[in-house]
């Protein structure tokens, strides 16, 4: 568990968390970050940099109607060094929840992520303090942007240019239906033939270097995806890619355990769960990218 008990040390703690990929690693560095507890391989082998951390302050009994317990004292994971810094270069108007987000911003720069590619590999960042107070803002108001953007990923509506092309599948024969639904782990009570139509087994791309389309199931393809959605790229694979792989049914080999994505969508009766969710990576990757585009330049 080693240090998130600090981060996150409650179910209902609040935080953010800002992971970057671990010293050692043969891919980019790659940042992603999260409101709740990351997994060890999050991006890679992960390493955790939050917005606050927590402290444990004992409680003790001093009377017969108190009880003894724990309380957590919440500090601040940017430190004041750096917020004097800050202030004494761009002004009192800086936050430490600004200075957050600027690292946030920073770390999606393509100047900073090509000139230190190497020495990412090897150590954790390293992040100056630009010179100009305008581009220190650029950068904050960018990480706010993408954090938003990374955080709510899910509600994030289809991008405009993107087409889903649907047939349901026809079930008049009873039969077949019969034998579908058996697949498809359907709770009772719960329209069927929806989870059917929206079931997947594995998403691919019709041809292999044909992106602009994805056939999510033998009833529904998706058209007109941009070709810059697939530029974000997270831990070596690009966001889109990485839900076509993990969400599709699969056996361990040595166990035989079946992992089946669409039980998750049965169980919180969201029968087009993971159809939106690509839709919706599709365009937080457009809009990741453009964000990442209008960065300031920096010379090193």
């Amino acid at each position: 568990i080693y240090q998130i008990p600090k981060l996150f040390p409650t179910p209902t703690t609040k935080n953010l968390v800002i992971c970057v990929s671990a010293p050692g690693g043969n891919k980019d560095l790659s940042a992603l970050i999260s409101d709740c507890i990351p997994d060890l391989h999050f991006n890679g082998d992960t390493q955790c940099f939050p917005l606050h951390f927590y402290e444990v302050q004992e409680i003790k009994q001093t009377n017969l109607f108190q009880q003894a317990g724990v309380n957590y004292v919440r500090r601040d994971g940017v430190t004041d060094f750096v917020l004097k810094q800050a202030r004494e270069r761009y002004g009192n108007m800086v936050s430490k929840e600004d200075v957050f987000y600027y690292v946030y911003g920073f770390l999606h720069s393509p100047t900073y992520r090509e000139t230190f590619a190497a020495d990412l590999k090897k150590m954790l960042p390293r992040l100056p303090l630009v010179e100009k107070t305008e581009d220190f803002w650029a950068f904050s108001r960018a990480g706010r942007k993408l954090a938003e953007l990374h955080l709510n990923y899910e509600s994030v509506p289809p991008h405009p240019t993107v087409v889903t092309l649907y047939n349901p599948l026809d079930l008049s024969d009873s039969p077949t239906f019969e034998k579908l639904a058996n697949l498809s782990h359907v709770a009772n009570g719960k329209d069927e033939k929806e989870y059917l139509n929206y079931r997947v087994e594995k998403m691919r791309f019709p041809k292999k270097d044909q992106k602009d389309s994805i056939i999510y199931n033998s009833q529904i393809t998706i058209e007109n995806i941009p070709a810059k959605a697939y530029e974000y790229v997270v831990n070596g694979k690009s966001a889109i890619e990485w839900v076509m792989e993990r969400y599709a049914v699969s056996v361990h080999k040595e166990s035989g355990i079946k992992n089946d994505p669409n039980n998750w969508a049965t169980e919180h009766n969201q029968p087009r769960y993971i159809l939106d969710l690509l839709l919706s990576v599709i365009n937080v990757s457009v809009q990741t990218v453009e964000i990442v585009e209008g960065l300031p330049k920096i010379n090193f």
